[in-house]
């Protein structure tokens, strides 16, 4: 279990923003088995440079909703870093791809919000650029300069009055503002804090892994927004948990087993690998592979959309000169494709096990994972760490 590290908590306009690492079980305190060796952190912040900022609006009975920022190179950096971004099912959005795929940069942060918000998040970026001058390295000339901000979002309408609109440009501003490294704070924060997943409570999740030596030492690290899946398609280390959970527990009597599924997830992964643009598409992809030992399925409104990007190869965007460019082989990467399926795999748990029963927008009430009826489905299985 980690530790209490932090607490950062201001008010704005009658809302609480927070980011803060609490202490609260993980999945691997809870004894899930997960493959392979996490970081220090076992969170997207063990890649170092990365930082990543929460900002979580919880007010009256129907604003649960938030933004999630993701920095490559901390909010002091605007070094751009090769990309690479991949749609698994295309019923979402993640804006400035287009540019990550032409050019092989993301340049600038990636931000997560909720569906409707994703324009007022991308404007901010922006003004946030423009206001502390660290302007894009691959569209700046002179003083002039034009941004194409990475912005994801999923649906948190169960919870969230998400017609109202309520994710502002300061909340956008915090989130940058108060990005860190260190521990991240899970499920109901951030940009997840109104998302369901599997028919239980979801948001946001982190998980990292740490190649061996053999394997080049690396770190690939991992952050999801995860508000997919139906609770019978739940897994967890092998485990159908979402279906030992009985209809009848009250743990599950707002989340029906068989009904469609309409939610979406965002899979951000990092490392500090020598990757090229093309070889993190490939990277990006494997997430997929993550997502699929969770249960999913990716429905047909389903919107699971991953971006990957290397922290090696500082200044490769330098608009004069050349740059000492670095590229491990493609034959190589094998180790970093196991990383970042596993890292994904435990990030969405994470998510889950981190959330806490929430009720918002229409009454409506979203019922936690809970962790003793996850732990007897593991034990049931001989699974149980």
């Amino acid at each position: 279990m980690r530790s209490n590290v932090r607490f950062l908590c201001v008010f704005l306009a009658g809302f609480t923003l927070a980011a803060f690492a609490q202490d609260k079980p993980r999945a691997r305190s809870l004894g899930v088995p997960f493959d392979g060796t996490s970081g220090p952190l076992d969170a997207i912040t063990d890649i170092q440079g990365v930082e990543v900022g929460e900002t979580t609006l919880i007010s009256g009975s129907s604003i649960r909703t938030g933004v999630t920022a993701i920095l490559p190179r901390g909010k002091h950096n605007n070094d751009a870093v090769f990309a690479g971004w991949f749609s698994q099912n295309g019923d979402g959005e993640m804006t400035g791809t287009t540019w990550v795929e032409e050019s092989g940069f993301l340049d600038g942060p990636v931000m997560i919000t909720n569906t409707h918000s994703v324009g007022v998040v991308r404007d901010a970026v922006i003004a946030w650029q423009a206001k502390t001058g660290l302007l894009p390295k691959t569209n700046t000339y002179g003083a002039s300069f034009f941004s194409l901000p990475v912005v994801a979002e999923t649906f948190d309408g169960r919870l969230n009055d998400v017609n109202g609109f309520h994710v502002k440009p300061e909340h956008v501003f915090a989130a940058l503002e108060n990005a860190r490294s260190g521990p991240v704070a899970e499920g109901n924060h951030g940009g997840g804090t109104g998302m369901r997943c599997y028919g239980f409570k979801g948001g946001t999740g982190t998980a990292s892994r740490k190649l061996d030596e053999r394997s080049g030492g690396y770190t690939v690290g991992a952050l999801v927004q995860c508000n997919c899946g139906t609770r019978d398609q739940l897994m967890v280390a092998g485990v159908p948990v979402g279906r030992e959970i009985p209809e009848s527990s009250p743990h599950a009597a707002a989340s029906p087993p068989h009904e469609t599924e309409v939610g979406s997830i965002i899979i951000v992964i990092a490392t500090d690998a020598p990757l090229l643009p093309h070889q993190l598409k490939r990277l990006a992809r494997r997430a997929t592979m993550g997502l699929a030992r969770t249960g999913s399925t990716s429905g047909n409104s389903s919107g699971d959309i991953f971006i990957a990007f290397s922290t090696a190869n500082p200044d490769a965007a330098r608009p004069a000169g050349v740059a000492d460019l670095k590229m491990l082989p493609n034959n190589e990467m094998n180790g970093l494709f196991t990383a970042s399926a596993e890292a994904t795999e435990e990030a969405i748990i994470n998510a889950m096990v981190g959330a806490e029963t929430m009720t918002g927008a229409n009454n409506q009430t979203v019922v936690a994972l809970p962790h003793d009826g996850l732990r007897q489905a593991l034990k049931k299985y001989n699974r149980l760490q």
